[in-house]
C-alpha cells in the first residue's frame, strides 16, 4: 500500500510505447525538470513485440503542480516517443462496482478488505441476479444493491441497465466477483480493460460445469483460480493474476471445493489491487504487472 504524505502529492505514471534508447532518461529528466522525486521505478522491454513497458510512482509538493498541469508537461514527451500512457494521483480511490451470484466469499472477501482499509476502493454498487434475500445475513454497509435478474429473454435489457448503473454511479472498474453470467460482445467490448473476472480454474483447463469435480474425476494434484481481464472470448481474456494449491487423493469434491474458495478470494483481492495501483497493463492479448 502507497502512503500518503500530509505535504506531498503522490502519482503514478503507467505507460507503453515502442522500445527504443533514452525513454528512461527522458523521463526522470522531465520529473526532474517538474520538481517530482521518483520514489518507485520498474521497467521490462519486451524483446517478443519490441515494445517498452514502464510505472513510476513519484512525488511533488501539494500546490505545486495540478494533476492537470503534471498531464499536460508529461504529454509533450509523451509524444515524441509515441507512449500509450495515463497518470493518476494515488490517493484517489477508484470507484468499482461488484457483481455477484449465488456464491458470495469473494464479494464478501472484497467488501471486508474494503472495511479494514486494505483495498483502496470506493463500492458503489452492488449487482446480482439474484434477490437480496439470498444475501440475508450480510451487511454491505451501505453499498446500493441492484437485483437484476437476466434471462434469454431479458438479457439485452438488462445489460443496458448494468451499463446505466455503471455510469450513473461513476464506477471505474467492475469486478465480477464470482457472478456467473456470460457478457454480450456489446458489454465485454464496453468495459474494456475496465472489467476483472475470477475463474475457478488455474486456466486453461476444466471449463464448463462442475469444475472440481472435474479435477477429482482426473486426479489431480493441483487446483487453482485465475483472474483476468473481461474479454469477448469466454475466459480467454489477459491474465492478471493466479494461484494453485496442492491437494493429495485424500481430498474429495467438497475438499477441492473448500480450498478453491480460498484460493478464488486471494487472487482476485490481488488482481483488484494490481488494477487499482496501476500494476497491470495490457500488453496484446496478455499483461505486463509490476508486482510489489
Amino acid at each position: 500500500m502507497i502512503r500518503q504524505s500530509s505535504t506531498l502529492t503522490t502519482f503514478v505514471v503507467t505507460l507503453s510505447c515502442p522500445n527504443r534508447p533514452g525513454i528512461v532518461a527522458a523521463i526522470s529528466q522531465r520529473l526532474y525538470e517538474l520538481g517530482a522525486n521518483i520514489t518507485e521505478a520498474q521497467q521490462f522491454d519486451d524483446t517478443g513485440s519490441t515494445q517498452f513497458f514502464m510505472r513510476i510512482v513519484f512525488d511533488v509538493a501539494k500546490e505545486a503542480l495540478s494533476e492537470t498541469q503534471l498531464k499536460t508537461e508529461f504529454s509533450r514527451l509523451a509524444e515524441n516517443f509515441s507512449m500509450d500512457w495515463q497518470i493518476s494521483d494515488i490517493s484517489k480511490r477508484q470507484k468499482v462496482l461488484l457483481f455477484v451470484s449465488r456464491f458470495d466469499h469473494c464479494l464478501v472477501d472484497l467488501l471486508y478488505r474494503w472495511r479494514i482499509g486494505e483495498l483502496q476502493i470506493d463500492p458503489v454498487g452492488i449487482i446480482s441476479n439474484h434477490a437480496r434475500e439470498t444475501y440475508a445475513d450480510l451487511d454491505f454497509h451501505g453499498v446500493p444493491f441492484h437485483h437484476l435478474p437476466i434471462t434469454k429473454d431479458t438479457k439485452a435489457e438488462q445489460e443496458q441497465r448494468i451499463w446505466t448503473v455503471f455510469q450513473e454511479s461513476g464506477a471505474e472498474l467492475a469486478v465480477l466477483a464470482r457472478y456467473m453470467q456470460v457478457l454480450s460482445n456489446e458489454m465485454a467490448t464496453r468495459l474494456s480493460g475496465r472489467c476483472i473476472n475470477i475463474h475457478h480454474s488455474f486456466l486453461p483447463g476444466f471449463k464448463g460445469a462442475r469444475p472440481y469435480h472435474q479435477a477429482f474425476s482426473r486426479g489431480v494434484k493441483l487446483i487453482g483460480a485465475t483472474a483476468h481481464y473481461v474479454t469477448s472470448d469466454l475466459d480467454e481474456g489477459p491474465i492478471i493474476e493466479q494461484d494453485v494449491e496442492r491437494i493429495s487423493h485424500a481430498d474429495d469434491p467438497e475438499d477441492l471445493i473448500r480450498k478453491g474458495r480460498d484460493i478464488e478470494r486471494r487472487v482476485l483481492a490481488r488482481a483488484v489491487r494490481y488494477h487499482i495501483e496501476r500494476r497491470a497493463i495490457l500488453n496484446g492479448n496478455k499483461t505486463i504487472v509490476f508486482t510489489p
